[in-house]
């Protein structure tokens, strides 16, 4: 009995041992990355159980805390009559603004994949918008499309478009409002493109090399090789695209009327968020919560359809 005590001790003595020792070799590891740690859980994870918390009281910030249940969402469905037009806003600005964007961003990319001189400049000159800050570069394409004093419009006079006829950009009740929104946000394909041209980097130029041997041309390659060689990047650009075009917030730096647009032409899903939370006499941070949550739960299901259909995706060699 003794000896079974005796082993079963050097044996728990050699699992502290090997903890120990592990805790010892990962402490530098774990410092490096305590600051992001802490900002994970300070800024994300602990607001967003505060915002579900939120989801069931009607909270002004202030004195108002007061247990209400579901009352929150039962608003936002029978008697809220701006969520079907946020709702509806939001899908066709993202139906139409992640192909556009995917489909020039990856043309872009192609080109600047070329072997040719003079092609790192058209690199940092695609991708330089990306640098600058998006309030700064709303505000400039605000100026841009003011129906007034605008750059957009003066150049059409020039172009012989009567004064009558000029587009009102941002400040349109139709379609036009979408297209500029829809115009702005090409500003910023270098950012796609440089994921694209890191994906269209790693395609081995053997396979390149076969194909001319087959006698297949450039548009051939392109779709034989290129595209399937670089799905993950595809879906990966899918992926984050979809996700950024329902939380789209730019229209409340270019839109009229805190961001809904006239006739709420550009009333998007996260302006109702933040004009609940932060606009108007009264702060209804409880049912921003719940719109917010709302939203999250959307995100996750299209997120589930994608991961579930990307049967096309090709990862490289898969046993």
């Amino acid at each position: 009995m003794s000896k079974l005590n005796f082993a079963g001790n050097v044996k728990v003595k050699r699992i502290f041992g090997i903890i120990k020792k592990t805790v010892k070799d990962s402490y530098t590891g774990w410092l490096f990355v305590l600051p992001l740690v802490i900002g994970l859980l300070v800024f994300t994870f602990i607001p967003m159980f505060q915002s579900l918390m939120y989801c069931f009281y009607e909270y002004d910030g202030v004195r108002v805390f007061r247990f209400i249940g579901f009352e929150n969402f039962v608003y936002m469905f029978t008697i809220d009559r701006d969520v079907p037009v946020v709702i509806a806003n939001t899908f066709i600005w993202t139906a139409l603004s992640v192909p556009v964007n995917l489909v020039l961003s990856y043309a872009f990319a192609l080109f600047v994949n070329m072997k040719t001189k003079g092609m790192r400049f058209f690199r940092i000159l695609y991708y330089l918008p990306v640098v600058i800050p998006g309030v700064v570069s709303a505000l400039l394409w605000k100026d841009i499309f003011d129906p007034v004093y605008g750059l957009g419009n003066s150049f059409l006079m020039r172009l012989g478009v009567a004064q009558g006829n000029l587009p009102r950009w941002f400040e349109s009740e139709d379609f036009m409002a979408m297209a500029s929104l829809l115009i702005m946000s090409l500003w910023g394909i270098g950012g796609g493109m440089v994921l694209w041209l890191a994906a269209l980097k790693a395609v081995p130029e053997s396979l390149y090399e076969s194909a001319r041997l087959d006698g297949a041309n450039a548009f051939v390659r392109c779709f034989v090789i290129t595209i399937p060689m670089s799905s993950a990047m595809i879906f990966y650009n899918l992926l984050m695209s979809v996700i950024g075009s329902l939380q789209n917030f730019a229209t409340y730096i270019v839109a009229p009327n805190s961001g809904k647009g006239n006739g709420n032409s550009l009333y998007l899903y996260a302006v109702k968020i933040y004009n609940t939370a932060f606009s108007g006499y009264k702060f209804e941070y409880g049912y921003a919560s719940a719109l917010a949550w709302f939203l999250f739960l959307i995100i996750a299901v299209l997120t589930v359809i994608l991961f579930s259909t990307s049967r096309w995706v090709y990862y490289g060699e898969e046993n």
